[in-house]
């Protein structure tokens, strides 16, 4: 993504007043201009034409990130966090967005109905193991022939990448940034049992970027033609 488009694109959470504007359009700036998530996304999705549901989208900015590069598909972003949905919202509106819808949902009580492809972007790491579990459960049979699961993550490697990541997603809840704080970083190995159960072809690629996180792009698809 250009650096035009990250002021773009930021520019639709320009502060109208109060500390949150403020705090948003500078943390998508920071964000869009810093972190390889976007990009890596973005890339998993391309040449698919389902309708991806963004489980935790926060703010959205992964609608924006796929009509930058292009990717027309139908979005459908999901969060519990009420306020980052009206800002998400918001700036949708501004940047006229087609295709676009965002609802705040509890996804520790239940989950939308959704067939097509799915995004799980530093989300799971916040979960129980049993609510992981549900979550990735019930987001797989979501998917149809061709669809994708997509999800960026921690993982419990041990690593000195792990053990930062942790200490920055404490502090983003202490900061209240994030509504709550990590509680398991998913294992590879299950994660790749229960992708190859489910009979889904999957890839594990370091997203670190310029960053210190221990961040991993997860791509599980399901067999068959999308379009079929």
């Amino acid at each position: 993504m250009s650096a035009d488009q990250a002021r773009a694109i930021a520019g639709a959470f320009a502060p109208e007043r109060g500390f949150r504007q403020h705090w948003d359009y500078h943390y998508s700036l920071a964000k869009l201009r810093s972190d390889p998530l976007y990009p890596g996304v973005c890339a998993a999705l391309r040449g698919s034409t389902q309708p991806l549901l963004d489980l935790g989208c926060g703010l959205g900015l992964l609608a924006h990130a796929l009509r930058a590069d292009s990717i027309a598909l139908a979005y459908r972003g999901v969060d519990n966090d009420a306020g980052k949905i009206l800002g998400a919202t918001r700036a949708a509106d501004r940047r006229n967005l087609d295709d676009v819808a965002f609802d705040c949902l509890d996804l520790a009580a239940a989950l939308p109905r959704h067939q097509g492809s799915v995004a799980i972007l530093d989300v799971l790491q916040f979960l129980l193991p049993d609510a992981q579990q549900r979550t990735l459960d019930a987001a797989i049979a979501m998917l149809v022939p061709g669809a994708r699961l997509v999800i960026r993550t921690g993982l419990d490697d041990g690593s000195r990448r792990a053990r930062i990541t942790r200490g920055v997603d404490v502090f983003s809840r202490a900061i209240g940034w994030m509504n709550a704080g990590p509680r398991a970083y998913p294992d590879p190995d299950e994660l790749r049992r229960r992708f190859d159960a489910a009979g889904l072809s999957s890839s594990f690629t370091p997203l670190y970027g310029n960053t210190p996180f221990n961040n991993w792009l997860v791509v599980a698809t399901a067999p068959g033609d999308e379009a079929a």
